[in-house]
Formats: C-alpha cells, sequence, structure tokens
C-alpha cells in the first residue's frame, strides 16, 4: 500500500490477536504498508477495550504508537461539528462515534482508504456522496 491508511479498530485487533479470523489477512495488510497507519484516539479506546482481557492486549496497541507504526492524525474537538451530523445521518446503522471520525478522516485525507473489516464503510458516504475507499478483507 502506497500513500497514507486510516486504521480502523476490527483490523488492528485483527491484526494483534492471532485467533482472529482475520488477523492472517491484517498481518498481511500491516506488513505490507508503509506506515505509520493514521487513526484516531475513538481507535485506540475501542481496540483496548476490546483487547482488555488478553495479558498485555492494551500495552500492545500503545507500543504500536510509541514505535511509530500507528500515528494519531486526529483531534475530535476540532470536528465536533461535522463528527455530530454523521453520528446523526446514520443514526440508523448506527455510526460510532469512532466510525464517525474515521468517515471524517477520509473527508480530510482524500485519497487515502480505511484498512477494516466492517462493511458499514460500504454503506457510509464522505462528503455525504462520495464513497469511501476501502481495504477489507473478502465476503466469505
Amino acid at each position: 500500500m502506497k500513500g497514507p491508511v486510516i486504521l480502523d479498530t476490527g483490523s488492528l485487533v485483527a491484526y494483534l490477536l492471532k485467533r482472529e479470523r482475520a488477523h492472517d489477512w491484517a498481518k498481511r495488510q500491516f506488513q505490507d504498508s508503509n506506515a505509520p497507519f493514521l487513526t484516531c484516539e475513538a481507535v485506540l479506546s475501542e481496540a483496548c477495550f476490546l483487547l482488555r482481557s488478553i495479558p498485555d492486549g492494551p500495552r500492545a496497541v500503545f507500543q504500536m504508537v510509541v514505535r511509530g507504526a500507528i500515528h494519531v492524525d486526529f483531534c475530535v474537538g476540532d470536528h465536533a461539528s461535522n463528527i455530530e451530523e454523521l453520528i446523526s445521518r446514520y443514526a440508523n446503522v448506527p455510526m460510532s462515534m469512532a466510525d464517525a471520525c474515521l468517515v471524517r478522516m477520509t473527508e480530510i485525507k482524500d485519497h487515502a482508504p480505511i484498512l477494516t473489516l466492517d462493511r458499514d464503510f460500504l454503506v457510509y458516504r464522505k462528503h455525504g456522496r462520495e464513497a469511501i475507499p476501502c481495504l477489507m478483507p473478502e465476503m466469505e
């Protein structure tokens, strides 16, 4: 992968957790990337929560930030009205705060795809009408 890639929670968790179904796919994506991945604090929070029962799970997330494999490139306060608008528009999905932040990031980093396992990103639209480029495993 060339250029910036935006990282979603599921892909990060799959990369760190060998028993995850998409682990091998996520591992390949991380190996093929031009790190760092871009993400938001909400994704890190979700990942730490999901990995809380795994020994050193949350620590592994922060080690990736410290090593520079992940770069937190988003401030919620700077985009609060956009995030609120997205969450309201997709209330029927429903859209999480992390998903709203990532959609907003795709609006700012116009050509950056999202590395995700979440098919909701096929429904979401950036700038209200444009499909979001996604890197995701093939459906089984």
